[in-house]
């Protein structure tokens, strides 16, 4: 018997007024999350200014929903790139360590993924 499909939360940020390249970005990470036969848990997105600082509130529920469900199932949160967690390199590793924390692990639309390098970003050995 197989193990069950992961859940999938799908994060993004968006500061700009304008919703189009975001609502592309959200149609890119669904149709990604259906290819790969994960169960969506929702979408979470912060907005506005909360989307250009380090504290996040949607990014914050999402981690306390993902915790929540990685008790039960793997879970993972989706992102369209890299980018949507934050464009400085070592603010997106701190971003992905709170993921990998709370019991997940993250990955974009283009394959990208930390799912075998999690213990690495919490600095354990695996």
């Amino acid at each position: 018997m197989s193990a069950p499909a992961p859940v999938v939360f799908i994060y993004d940020r968006c500061a700009s007024r304008s919703y189009r390249q975001l609502e592309m970005r959200m149609t890119g990470c669904d149709g990604y999350a259906d290819r790969m036969g994960w169960v969506p848990a929702g979408r979470w997105i912060d907005l506005g200014e909360d989307a250009l600082t380090a504290q996040r509130p949607k990014f914050g529920a999402l981690l306390e929903a993902m915790q929540e469900r990685a008790a039960e199932r793997e879970v993972l949160c989706l992102v369209h790139n890299w980018g949507r967690l934050s464009a400085d390199g070592p603010e997106r590793l701190a971003f992905q360590m709170r993921i990998v924390k709370a019991g997940g692990w993250s990955e974009t639309t283009f394959g990208e993924s930390d799912r075998h390098g999690r213990a690495l970003l919490v600095g354990r050995r695996p």
